[in-house]
Protein backbone atom coordinates (compact mmCIF):
# COMPACT_ATOMS: atom_id res chain seq x y z
CA UNK A 1 0.00 0.00 0.00
CA UNK A 2 1.17 3.55 -0.66
CA UNK A 3 0.64 4.46 2.97
CA UNK A 4 -1.07 3.45 6.20
CA UNK A 5 -2.29 5.87 8.87
CA UNK A 6 -2.38 4.68 12.48
CA UNK A 7 -5.07 5.66 14.99
CA UNK A 8 -2.50 7.87 16.73
CA UNK A 9 -2.02 9.86 13.51
CA UNK A 10 1.38 8.48 12.50
CA UNK A 11 1.79 7.48 8.86
CA UNK A 12 4.05 4.92 7.21
CA UNK A 13 4.65 4.90 3.46
CA UNK A 14 5.27 2.05 0.99
CA UNK A 15 3.70 -0.49 3.30
CA UNK A 16 4.30 -4.16 2.57
CA UNK A 17 1.42 -6.64 2.96
CA UNK A 18 1.83 -10.42 2.76
CA UNK A 19 -1.22 -12.51 1.94
CA UNK A 20 -2.44 -15.75 0.40
CA UNK A 21 -5.80 -16.88 -0.97
CA UNK A 22 -7.75 -20.12 -1.29
CA UNK A 23 -10.68 -20.73 -3.62
CA UNK A 24 -12.22 -18.59 -6.35
CA UNK A 25 -13.93 -15.22 -5.90
CA UNK A 26 -17.55 -14.80 -6.98
CA UNK A 27 -18.99 -11.47 -8.07
CA UNK A 28 -22.38 -9.76 -8.04
CA UNK A 29 -23.73 -7.55 -10.82
CA UNK A 30 -21.64 -4.65 -9.52
CA UNK A 31 -18.39 -6.66 -9.62
CA UNK A 32 -18.25 -6.91 -5.83
CA UNK A 33 -16.79 -10.11 -4.38
CA UNK A 34 -19.55 -11.86 -2.44
CA UNK A 35 -17.89 -14.96 -0.98
CA UNK A 36 -14.79 -13.62 0.83
CA UNK A 37 -13.89 -15.03 4.24
CA UNK A 38 -10.96 -13.40 6.03
CA UNK A 39 -8.67 -15.59 8.12
CA UNK A 40 -6.86 -13.93 11.06
CA UNK A 41 -3.87 -15.87 12.42
CA UNK A 42 -2.50 -16.59 15.90
CA UNK A 43 0.07 -14.59 17.91
CA UNK A 44 2.98 -16.64 16.54
CA UNK A 45 1.84 -17.04 12.95
CA UNK A 46 1.37 -15.44 9.55
CA UNK A 47 -0.93 -15.72 6.55
CA UNK A 48 0.28 -19.25 5.77
CA UNK A 49 -1.16 -20.48 9.07
CA UNK A 50 -4.44 -20.96 7.22
CA UNK A 51 -2.82 -24.20 6.05
CA UNK A 52 -3.33 -25.58 9.56
CA UNK A 53 -7.03 -25.76 8.69
CA UNK A 54 -6.65 -27.77 5.49
CA UNK A 55 -8.67 -30.64 6.98
CA UNK A 56 -11.61 -28.25 7.16
CA UNK A 57 -10.97 -25.64 4.46
CA UNK A 58 -8.59 -27.32 2.02
CA UNK A 59 -9.32 -28.40 -1.58
CA UNK A 60 -10.08 -31.98 -0.48
CA UNK A 61 -12.20 -30.98 2.53
CA UNK A 62 -16.01 -31.18 2.79
CA UNK A 63 -16.14 -27.37 2.69
CA UNK A 64 -14.48 -27.27 -0.73
CA UNK A 65 -17.95 -27.48 -2.28
CA UNK A 66 -19.26 -24.49 -0.36
CA UNK A 67 -17.71 -22.02 -2.78
CA UNK A 68 -15.86 -19.71 -0.39
CA UNK A 69 -12.93 -17.44 -1.24
CA UNK A 70 -10.50 -17.31 1.68
CA UNK A 71 -8.09 -14.40 2.11
CA UNK A 72 -5.41 -14.75 4.76
CA UNK A 73 -3.36 -11.63 5.55
CA UNK A 74 -0.22 -11.42 7.66
CA UNK A 75 -1.16 -8.89 10.32
CA UNK A 76 0.26 -5.45 10.99
CA UNK A 77 3.40 -5.79 13.09
CA UNK A 78 4.47 -9.13 11.61
CA UNK A 79 7.42 -9.80 9.27
CA UNK A 80 6.66 -9.73 5.53
CA UNK A 81 3.89 -7.30 6.33
CA UNK A 82 4.66 -3.93 7.92
CA UNK A 83 6.55 -4.48 11.19
CA UNK A 84 9.28 -2.98 13.41
CA UNK A 85 11.82 -5.44 12.01
CA UNK A 86 11.01 -5.20 8.29
CA UNK A 87 10.77 -1.40 8.32
CA UNK A 88 14.04 -1.22 10.33
CA UNK A 89 12.29 1.21 12.69
CA UNK A 90 12.68 -1.18 15.63
CA UNK A 91 11.72 0.71 18.86
CA UNK A 92 10.69 3.75 16.78
CA UNK A 93 7.83 1.91 15.10
CA UNK A 94 4.40 3.49 15.77
CA UNK A 95 2.46 1.94 18.65
CA UNK A 96 -0.58 0.13 17.28
CA UNK A 97 -3.82 -1.35 18.58
CA UNK A 98 -6.01 -4.17 17.33
CA UNK A 99 -8.18 -1.53 15.67
CA UNK A 100 -5.07 -0.51 13.70
CA UNK A 101 -4.55 -4.17 12.82
CA UNK A 102 -8.12 -4.40 11.54
CA UNK A 103 -7.86 -1.13 9.60
CA UNK A 104 -4.64 -2.41 8.02
CA UNK A 105 -6.56 -5.42 6.66
CA UNK A 106 -9.59 -3.35 5.66
CA UNK A 107 -7.48 -0.86 3.69
CA UNK A 108 -5.64 -3.67 1.93
CA UNK A 109 -8.88 -5.46 1.00
CA UNK A 110 -10.35 -2.27 -0.42
CA UNK A 111 -7.25 -1.36 -2.45
CA UNK A 112 -6.42 -4.83 -3.80
CA UNK A 113 -9.81 -6.56 -4.04
CA UNK A 114 -12.24 -3.62 -3.89
CA UNK A 115 -13.84 -5.34 -0.89
CA UNK A 116 -15.70 -3.13 1.57
CA UNK A 117 -17.82 -5.88 3.11
CA UNK A 118 -16.83 -9.50 3.63
CA UNK A 119 -18.96 -12.59 3.99
CA UNK A 120 -17.29 -13.61 7.22
CA UNK A 121 -14.25 -13.46 9.48
CA UNK A 122 -12.49 -16.43 11.03
CA UNK A 123 -10.04 -15.70 13.85
CA UNK A 124 -8.02 -18.08 16.03
CA UNK A 125 -6.18 -17.13 19.23
CA UNK A 126 -4.75 -13.66 18.77
CA UNK A 127 -6.55 -13.55 15.42
CA UNK A 128 -9.78 -13.69 17.38
CA UNK A 129 -8.85 -10.27 18.80
CA UNK A 130 -8.90 -8.95 15.23
CA UNK A 131 -12.20 -10.72 14.53
CA UNK A 132 -13.94 -9.35 17.63
CA UNK A 133 -12.53 -5.86 17.03
CA UNK A 134 -13.71 -5.86 13.41
CA UNK A 135 -17.22 -6.95 14.43
CA UNK A 136 -17.43 -4.40 17.25
CA UNK A 137 -16.01 -1.41 15.38
CA UNK A 138 -17.53 -2.11 11.95
CA UNK A 139 -20.58 -4.32 12.65
CA UNK A 140 -22.12 -3.92 9.18
CA UNK A 141 -19.06 -5.23 7.33
CA UNK A 142 -19.60 -8.99 7.79
CA UNK A 143 -22.42 -11.52 7.96
CA UNK A 144 -20.80 -14.00 10.31
CA UNK A 145 -17.99 -14.33 12.82
CA UNK A 146 -16.12 -17.51 13.81
CA UNK A 147 -13.71 -17.32 16.75
CA UNK A 148 -11.64 -20.15 18.23
CA UNK A 149 -9.71 -20.22 21.53
CA UNK A 150 -9.71 -16.47 22.03
CA UNK A 151 -11.28 -13.67 24.06
CA UNK A 152 -12.85 -10.22 23.90
CA UNK A 153 -10.40 -8.66 26.35
CA UNK A 154 -7.10 -9.11 28.15
CA UNK A 155 -8.22 -10.26 31.57
CA UNK A 156 -6.04 -9.80 34.64
CA UNK A 157 -4.30 -13.17 34.29
CA UNK A 158 -3.28 -12.47 30.70
CA UNK A 159 -2.40 -8.90 31.64
CA UNK A 160 0.14 -9.92 34.28
CA UNK A 161 1.54 -12.53 31.89
CA UNK A 162 2.05 -9.95 29.15
CA UNK A 163 3.29 -7.39 31.65
CA UNK A 164 5.90 -9.83 32.94
CA UNK A 165 7.10 -10.48 29.39
CA UNK A 166 7.30 -6.75 28.76
CA UNK A 167 9.31 -6.26 31.96
CA UNK A 168 11.81 -8.86 30.75
CA UNK A 169 12.29 -6.95 27.52
CA UNK A 170 12.58 -3.40 28.86
CA UNK A 171 14.95 -4.49 31.63
CA UNK A 172 17.44 -5.62 28.99
CA UNK A 173 19.90 -2.88 28.05
CA UNK A 174 20.44 -4.48 24.65
CA UNK A 175 16.86 -3.61 23.64
CA UNK A 176 17.88 0.01 22.91
CA UNK A 177 21.10 -0.92 21.09
CA UNK A 178 21.32 -0.12 17.40
CA UNK A 179 22.52 -3.65 16.60
CA UNK A 180 20.56 -6.83 17.22
CA UNK A 181 22.86 -8.92 19.41
CA UNK A 182 23.10 -12.38 20.99
CA UNK A 183 21.55 -11.17 24.24
CA UNK A 184 18.28 -10.38 22.45
CA UNK A 185 18.29 -13.78 20.73
CA UNK A 186 18.71 -15.46 24.11
CA UNK A 187 15.89 -13.34 25.52
CA UNK A 188 13.42 -14.42 22.83
CA UNK A 189 14.42 -18.02 23.58
CA UNK A 190 13.47 -17.52 27.24
CA UNK A 191 10.24 -15.75 26.32
CA UNK A 192 9.13 -18.59 24.05
CA UNK A 193 9.95 -21.10 26.77
CA UNK A 194 7.53 -19.25 29.06
CA UNK A 195 4.86 -19.02 26.37
CA UNK A 196 5.07 -22.78 25.84
CA UNK A 197 3.90 -23.27 29.43
CA UNK A 198 0.47 -21.95 28.43
CA UNK A 199 -0.30 -23.67 25.14
CA UNK A 200 -1.86 -26.86 26.61
CA UNK A 201 -4.27 -27.55 29.43
CA UNK A 202 -2.99 -28.73 32.80
CA UNK A 203 -4.55 -32.12 32.12
CA UNK A 204 -2.75 -32.38 28.79
CA UNK A 205 0.58 -31.43 30.29
CA UNK A 206 0.21 -34.11 32.97
CA UNK A 207 -0.25 -36.82 30.33
CA UNK A 208 3.12 -36.12 28.73
CA UNK A 209 6.26 -37.89 29.84
CA UNK A 210 9.20 -35.67 30.78
CA UNK A 211 10.90 -36.75 27.55
CA UNK A 212 7.85 -35.68 25.55
CA UNK A 213 7.66 -32.37 27.40
CA UNK A 214 11.30 -31.64 26.60
CA UNK A 215 10.89 -32.64 22.97
CA UNK A 216 7.72 -30.60 22.35
CA UNK A 217 9.11 -27.63 24.22
CA UNK A 218 12.35 -27.70 22.23
CA UNK A 219 10.35 -27.95 19.00
CA UNK A 220 8.09 -25.02 19.93
CA UNK A 221 11.00 -22.81 20.98
CA UNK A 222 12.99 -23.71 17.86
CA UNK A 223 10.05 -22.92 15.56
CA UNK A 224 9.60 -19.56 17.31
CA UNK A 225 13.30 -18.68 17.49
CA UNK A 226 13.19 -16.38 14.46
CA UNK A 227 10.70 -14.01 16.12
CA UNK A 228 12.17 -10.52 16.30
CA UNK A 229 12.19 -9.02 19.81
CA UNK A 230 10.87 -5.66 18.54
CA UNK A 231 8.02 -7.31 16.62
CA UNK A 232 7.19 -9.31 19.73
CA UNK A 233 7.17 -6.30 22.05
CA UNK A 234 4.78 -4.29 19.87
CA UNK A 235 2.40 -7.25 19.55
CA UNK A 236 2.55 -7.72 23.30
CA UNK A 237 1.85 -4.00 23.84
CA UNK A 238 -1.33 -4.33 21.77
CA UNK A 239 -2.42 -7.29 23.92
CA UNK A 240 -1.86 -5.30 27.13
CA UNK A 241 -4.38 -2.66 26.03
CA UNK A 242 -6.99 -4.94 24.45
CA UNK A 243 -10.52 -4.64 25.87
CA UNK A 244 -13.83 -4.74 23.96
CA UNK A 245 -16.10 -5.57 26.87
CA UNK A 246 -18.18 -2.40 26.49
CA UNK A 247 -18.52 -2.77 22.71
CA UNK A 248 -19.66 -6.39 22.38
CA UNK A 249 -23.32 -5.42 22.04
CA UNK A 250 -22.39 -3.69 18.76
CA UNK A 251 -21.91 -7.08 17.09
CA UNK A 252 -24.62 -7.87 14.54
CA UNK A 253 -23.02 -10.84 12.81
CA UNK A 254 -24.07 -14.41 13.45
CA UNK A 255 -21.32 -15.59 15.80
CA UNK A 256 -19.78 -18.98 16.56
CA UNK A 257 -17.26 -19.27 19.40
CA UNK A 258 -15.31 -22.48 20.03
CA UNK A 259 -13.41 -22.94 23.29
CA UNK A 260 -11.58 -25.76 25.03
CA UNK A 261 -13.13 -26.87 28.31
CA UNK A 262 -9.76 -26.94 30.08
CA UNK A 263 -7.38 -24.54 28.38
CA UNK A 264 -4.92 -22.61 30.60
CA UNK A 265 -4.86 -19.31 28.72
CA UNK A 266 -8.51 -19.04 27.62
CA UNK A 267 -11.46 -20.42 29.56
CA UNK A 268 -15.22 -20.80 29.02
CA UNK A 269 -15.91 -19.11 32.36
CA UNK A 270 -14.07 -15.85 31.70
CA UNK A 271 -13.80 -15.66 27.91
CA UNK A 272 -17.02 -17.11 26.50
CA UNK A 273 -19.88 -17.22 29.02
CA UNK A 274 -19.92 -13.40 29.43
CA UNK A 275 -20.72 -13.17 25.71
CA UNK A 276 -24.18 -14.68 26.22
CA UNK A 277 -25.71 -11.42 27.42
CA UNK A 278 -23.84 -9.29 24.87
CA UNK A 279 -24.11 -10.96 21.45
CA UNK A 280 -27.62 -11.62 20.22
CA UNK A 281 -27.01 -14.33 17.59
CA UNK A 282 -24.43 -16.44 19.42
CA UNK A 283 -23.54 -20.14 19.28
CA UNK A 284 -20.98 -21.63 21.69
CA UNK A 285 -19.12 -24.89 21.11
CA UNK A 286 -17.09 -26.32 23.99
CA UNK A 287 -14.73 -29.17 23.19
CA UNK A 288 -12.33 -31.51 24.96
CA UNK A 289 -8.97 -30.66 23.46
CA UNK A 290 -7.14 -33.91 24.25
CA UNK A 291 -7.39 -35.54 20.80
CA UNK A 292 -6.71 -32.22 19.15
CA UNK A 293 -3.63 -31.62 21.32
CA UNK A 294 -2.03 -34.99 20.71
CA UNK A 295 -2.87 -35.47 17.06
CA UNK A 296 -3.18 -31.89 15.79
CA UNK A 297 -6.49 -33.15 14.45
CA UNK A 298 -8.84 -30.44 13.22
CA UNK A 299 -11.35 -33.01 11.94
CA UNK A 300 -13.27 -32.69 15.23
CA UNK A 301 -14.49 -29.31 13.94
CA UNK A 302 -15.62 -30.42 10.46
CA UNK A 303 -19.29 -30.97 11.29
CA UNK A 304 -19.34 -27.76 13.34
CA UNK A 305 -18.09 -25.75 10.36
CA UNK A 306 -20.42 -27.51 7.90
CA UNK A 307 -23.52 -26.82 9.98
CA UNK A 308 -22.66 -23.22 10.85
CA UNK A 309 -21.69 -22.24 7.29
CA UNK A 310 -24.52 -24.05 5.51
CA UNK A 311 -26.65 -20.92 5.15
CA UNK A 312 -23.71 -18.93 3.74
CA UNK A 313 -22.63 -21.36 1.01
CA UNK A 314 -22.36 -19.78 -2.42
Amino acid sequence: MDEFKFENGEILHDVEVEYTTRGTPKYDENDNITNAIIYCHRFNGNCLAIGDLDQILGPESPLSNYGFFFISITSLGYPESCSPSTTKLKFNFPEYSFKDSVNFKRKFLKEVFNIKKVLGILGVGNGGYDAYTWACEYPDEMEFLMVGSSSFKTNNYRYITSKALDNLIVSTDAYLDENYNEQLSQLIFSINSLIYSQIFSKRAFEKFTREELDLYMDTFVEESSNVDIYDFKYRNNAVLNYNLENKLSNIKAKTLVAISSDDIYYSPEFDVHPLKDKIENLEIYTFDAQDFVYNDDYSIFINLFLEFLEEFKK
